[in-house]
């Protein structure tokens, strides 16, 4: 199976087959709008910004699972990024990221980037770096700030 073959959902409930970003790079980061991380918003926007003309895509994959007194609509997830960090790359449904009811796309990362001690995603703000043609290049962890990971995606735009 190829990450190419994965299909998501995005905030209007329309169906998004992965392989629409082939050749991009993409960060993949299941979010929160209600942790200490979430601030973390705003170095997404910043690489977005910095990479997104020459290939990089952000896919923001919501998830409530980690903090369980924000179970907000996608709706108010947006609404929230959008007025507080102004984010504009792309933001998907709610997901799980652990379990038996996770999605197909995150036990798909977590076969191909396990965590340091286990492959379960331990907090919001984990990250996945996949290159141009699908492969799952690196995982950073949740305390791993967006701009520390520039240099990786401006080695897999630059073809390094």
């Amino acid at each position: 199976m190829s990450i190419y073959q994965i299909r998501v959902e995005d905030i209007d409930n329309k169906v998004v087959m992965l392989d629409e970003y082939k050749g991009k790079v993409l960060l993949i980061v299941n979010t929160s709008t209600s942790c200490y991380l979430t601030p973390q918003y705003e170095g997404l926007q910043s690489l977005y910004d910095k990479y997104n003309r020459r290939g990089f895509e952000v896919l923001d994959f919501p998830t409530t699972e980690f903090e369980k007194d924000s179970p907000k609509t996608i709706e108010d997830i947006n609404k929230f990024c959008v007025d507080h960090y102004e984010t504009t790359f792309r933001r998907f449904q709610k997901v799980r990221v652990n379990g038996d009811d996770e999605s197909i796309l995150y036990t798909y990362l977590k076969r191909h980037q396990k965590g340091l001690f286990n492959k379960h995603i331990k907090w919001n703000f984990t990250k996945f770096l996949v290159d141009q043609h699908g492969k799952v290049i690196k995982r950073y962890g949740p305390l791993v700030k967006p701009e520390r990971i520039a240099l990786d995606i401006e080695k897999l735009l630059s073809g390094k």
